[in-house]
């Protein structure tokens, strides 16, 4: 008998591991590998966040446990005021928002909180895998709503149609999306709601990337017209990470209806001891500088990277929409090639890392992820090395 339990005997393989495995294996044999794999930003946190969290990390109060209820109660206001700012929706600090040990933190433990064995899951497909992983891991149904360049890499109202995703306990949603970078607009989320609130279905929006727009800025879920956040059952998931550089600090936060906030929040209780305050301080004051010099001078270094590798890998012969926001470009392999053929050959052939789409979905076998994590001449290098190769 497995010591492994059925649990995570249902996970698929976790697909960053293996591409990590064969990058270092190209590094110790010396390459010059161009990694545009995992997402993971390369600049430093922007100075008066490490400085605040200098600053909070020497506070008596702040080297003992977290604070508990759903998080410290400046960094729950701070989200809250972000909301109002940058949005125009007025939220609750306290019945509202759910600190959270960033995004994933949530997004995995959503299911816990609001389904039971047997519930069913929507997901678009392709996604970003721990949708799935947290439904299964709940012992969820997982039906996959298909996405495709012909629906904007959004589920379509036949999708939603269909008879298997009617009794449907929980909906995902992610745009600005990883992987494809799709983006979408108020009125797709008020489809979603009208869709979804009739049937009971808890709708959940993964808006991670909101400040990383390069033309239009992302709009949030609680923006729709017919979204009422003391009514409609919703939450929204947003990060610090990427938008501040804070990936390693895991820092988030949830908004939503307060019967799925507070469930949320009652699981985690149960399960962490939450967020370091000293980081919540600092997270707090991330958010209320939101609109700060540095966060628009790396806006403008993601556009930069953005075009050097949309034109790049254009002119070495791939399909590219060239996203309007996010941290990612979704590109198509030459003639549709198999992504994990094409994927194996860029790194021992070129020492490019990507991302096959196929390991998202078979629905993105003909599609690859480019990370924005290296500088565009780094870009361009890679590009130009895949436009070496025959294929």
């Amino acid at each position: 008998m497995s010591i492994r339990s059925r649990r995570l005997q249902a996970l698929p393989p976790f697909l960053f591991d293996e591409i990590d495995r064969r990058k270092r294996e190209r590094i110790a044999a010396g390459a010059d590998v161009i990694n545009l794999g995992v997402g993971d930003p390369d600049k430093q946190t922007p100075e008066f966040i490490v400085e605040e969290m200098n600053r909070a990390m020497r506070t008596l109060v702040n080297q003992q446990y977290p604070a508990v209820g759903g998080g410290l109660k400046a960094f729950r206001e701070a989200a809250a005021e972000f909301m109002l700012s940058r949005f125009g929706v007025k939220v609750d600090p306290v019945r509202h928002i759910v600190a959270l040990l960033g995004s994933k933190d949530g997004i995995s433990h959503l299911p816990w909180a609001v389904t039971n064995p047997g519930d069913l899951v929507l997901v678009p497909d392709p996604a970003y895998p721990v949708y799935n992983i947290g439904a299964i891991l709940a012992e969820c149904r997982v039906h996959k709503l298909p996405v495709s360049r012909d629906t904007g890499w959004k589920p379509s109202a036949e999708a939603m149609a269909d008879k298997a995703a009617q009794n449907a306990r929980l909906l995902w949603l992610n745009y600005p999306s990883n992987p494809t970078a799709a983006s979408a607009d108020v009125g797709f989320y008020e489809n979603m709601l009208e869709w979804a609130v009739p049937r009971g279905t808890i709708v959940a929006s993964d808006l991670a990337y909101s400040e990383l727009y390069f033309e239009n800025k992302p709009p949030s879920l609680w923006q729709a017209r017919n979204a009422d956040i003391n009514s409609t059952k919703a939450i929204e998931f947003h990060s610090l990470s990427k938008t501040f550089n804070m990936t390693g600090w895991r820092i988030g936060f949830a908004v939503g209806h307060p019967e799925v906030a507070g469930a949320l929040q009652d699981i985690k209780s149960n399960v962490d001891s939450g967020t370091f305050n000293a980081i919540q301080e600092a997270g707090a004051l991330a958010l209320r500088r939101y609109n700060d010099p540095s966060v628009e001078a790396m806006r403008k270094l993601y556009r930069e990277r953005r075009d050097a590798a949309v034109q790049g890998f254009r002119e070495a012969g791939c399909e590219i929409e060239s996203p309007g926001a996010g941290f990612f470009v979704w590109a198509r392999t030459p003639g549709g090639m198999d992504s994990m053929k094409f994927g194996a050959r860029l790194l021992e052939e070129a020492d490019v890392v990507v991302v096959p789409g196929a390991g998202f979905s078979d629905r993105g076998r003909e599609y690859f992820r480019i990370a924005l994590t290296v500088e565009a001449p780094r870009l361009r290098e890679a590009a130009a090395r895949m436009k070496r190769l025959r294929w």
